[in-house]
């Protein structure tokens, strides 16, 4: 007997019946609340992302290449995706304390990082129990941006060219002074990278970002440095510096008559600093596809594109698998250049 056929029932299966069907309105309603909160609790689809603000972490100080690169791509964002791409730097540790905010992040698109060489390929030989693993913790997105380093000299230091450069700190061992926006940096690992192929040795003289450097270096202070090529351009152009060579693998339309260091005879030199976006490991892919195609596409403007070259910037903007065998190349060259210079952070 069922509660379909009551004229069939005993008295039993009818008080049974009856307490069913005065339950079903309560189980009907817990089953539409799990169903609602299910909803809520799924991530948005990439249709509907994003539907806030999206934080920009970026792990330095303003003022940067990071956080240069970081404030050109929020103007054209905005626009793309019809929300506000709002930059907070968080500076300190060479950059691991605002990576490490963006791996504890919600992976739900609305927190990203803007970060550079350091932060995805060099922490991780440098700093001891670092709290993010570059290549296990973020979903890369694009490698944004790159640009060569310039071996400059103040105008003062007596040497006009590489050879002459490194005849001169063979004669003066250890005595050459190398300016670096600190330990662990692009230019600095350039520097020391140089030292290794022309077994010479120089005086690394670390500064707490790249503007103090370049300020003691046009002050005579320092001898020379390998500076991003956007930060001393109008030095360059000015003659308050002098380049001696370019660490890319062809001369730059900038400075057409500065050779590459492989031009001046020193091979296996060719570096470039770069800043890639990320964002926590475990975005929808949905969203990792869209927000791909955004920045991707703002970097193509050809505004955008003549703007960052002017600049010293050559716009990379490649696909998240390219990013990741990139890190890959990178976290293995540094890792070499740390262990056979024998490179701490002082």
């Amino acid at each position: 007997m069922t509660c379909l056929t009551p004229w069939r029932a005993s008295a039993a299966t009818l008080r049974n019946c009856t307490r069913r069907l005065q339950a079903f309105p309560r189980v009907m309603l817990f089953a539409g609340i799990m169903a609602a909160a299910s909803v809520m609790a799924a991530p948005a689809d990439a249709a509907e992302w994003p539907t806030k603000p999206v934080q920009v972490i970026v792990p330095f100080p303003p003022g940067g290449s990071s956080d240069t690169i970081a404030r050109m791509l929020t103007a054209p964002l905005n626009e793309k995706l019809g929300q506000p791409f709002v930059i907070e730097n968080r500076p300190g540790a060479t950059g691991a304390i605002g990576a490490a905010m963006v791996k504890r992040a919600a992976a739900d698109g609305y927190t990203i990082l803007v970060a550079s060489i350091g932060v995805y390929a060099v922490n991780p030989f440098l700093q001891k129990n670092l709290p993010y693993d570059p290549a296990k913790d973020f979903d890369l997105l694009t490698v944004a941006v790159r640009a060569p380093n310039v071996l400059v000299a103040t105008p003062s230091f007596p040497v006009r060219n590489v050879q002459e450069l490194i005849k001169n700190m063979k004669s003066n061992p250890g005595k050459v002074s190398f300016a670096s926006s600190g330990a662990g940096s692009s230019d600095h690992l350039t520097a020391a990278l140089f030292w290794q192929k022309t077994g010479t040795d120089g005086l690394h003289v670390p500064y707490k970002g790249g503007a103090p450097a370049i300020s003691d270096l046009l002050a005579g202070q320092v001898n020379v440095s390998f500076q991003n090529l956007n930060a001393v351009i109008q030095h360059i152009k000015t003659g308050k510096l002098k380049a001696l060579a370019i660490t890319s693998d062809k001369r730059s339309p900038l400075l057409p008559d500065v050779p590459t260091l492989a031009e001046a005879g020193v091979k296996d030199v060719e570096v470039y600093s770069w800043q890639g976006v990320a964002a926590p490991k475990g975005l929808p892919a949905d969203v990792k596809s869209k927000l791909h195609g955004a920045l991707v596409s703002s970097l193509n403007e050809p505004k955008m594109r003549q703007k960052l070259e002017e600049t010293g910037f050559e716009v990379v903007a490649n696909t998240p698998e390219q990013f990741a065998q990139f890190e890959q190349q990178e976290l293995q060259r540094w890792k070499t250049v740390i262990e056979v210079g024998k490179i701490t952070l002082e």
